[in-house]
């Protein structure tokens, strides 16, 4: 008797789609294969294939097969990049990099990320900043928040550049203690100067941008210790991992 049924499948490999482990253009499993992996039968493994297909997450490419379908507009949050890093080892997405890279240690003046972080006024705090292109466009500016005490046991984190691993899982190798994420928060609000310059968008001074921000939070056993906030670039759809 089958235990999974094609909706289940069908949430697995969405799930994929999302995180960019399938990536436009890629061939999705055959049904061989979803048939042995899942133990079920192919009738089963086709329903789940052509519920992607009703989604239009997938298309039927002559020759090719079935394969993921391209979504322009459509781009992956901060927790979809991590969940894709620790179950691919891919950082990037297919057409996907990041650029200006950079690492500093500021006095925190934020109210809302010193609630977050759980810190005094003007306490120090390390922030790093990149933004993340597909195809050379400009789509997410990225900002990161982190507790001053990650620098006892992972000081590279004040280091400019992508950091290789990534430093939670330094942290966890040298010290022990895992990390855990709060859920996404997705708000909207005007963007500021220095992120209409990071997307490269050029507004007429003095003009409100609305963007789309997602907030992050991630804890280890002695508190908060790292705080996310993506801004999105206007006219791009944010998909969530959950």
């Amino acid at each position: 008797m089958e235990r999974t049924g094609y909706a289940k499948i069908a949430a697995d490999l969405r799930r994929k789609i999302q995180i960019g482990a399938l990536a436009p253009g890629d061939q999705t499993p055959s049904l061989t294969k979803i048939c042995e992996e899942y133990g079920v039968s192919t009738n089963t493994a086709n329903r789940a294939l052509k519920q992607l297909k009703q989604e239009g997450l997938t298309y039927a490419k002559p020759g090719v097969g079935t394969v993921v379908a391209a979504r322009p507009k459509a781009i992956s949050t901060g927790l979809a990049r991590l969940e894709r890093l620790q179950l691919t080892g891919r950082q990037y997405a297919k057409g996907e990099a990041s650029t200006d890279h950079a690492a500093m240690i500021r006095g925190c003046t934020d109210p809302e990320i010193i609630e977050q972080l759980q810190i005094e006024p003007h306490e120090e705090v390390v922030i790093r900043r990149r933004t993340f292109r597909r195809n050379d466009v400009p789509t997410v500016f990225a900002l990161s928040m982190i507790h001053q005490r990650v620098l006892r046991d992972v000081p590279e984190v004040t280091q400019d550049g992508p950091l290789q691993p990534f430093w939670q899982e330094t942290y966890t190798q040298r010290t022990g203690k895992e990390i855990r994420r709060s859920p996404e928060r997705r708000t909207a609000r005007l963007a500021a100067d220095y992120e209409l310059e990071a997307l490269e968008i050029a507004a007429p001074p003095n003009s409100a941008v609305a963007v789309l921000v997602l907030n992050t939070t991630f804890y280890d056993d002695d508190g908060p210790i790292e705080v996310w906030e993506d801004v999105y670039a206007p006219g791009l759809w944010q998909i969530a991992t959950e």
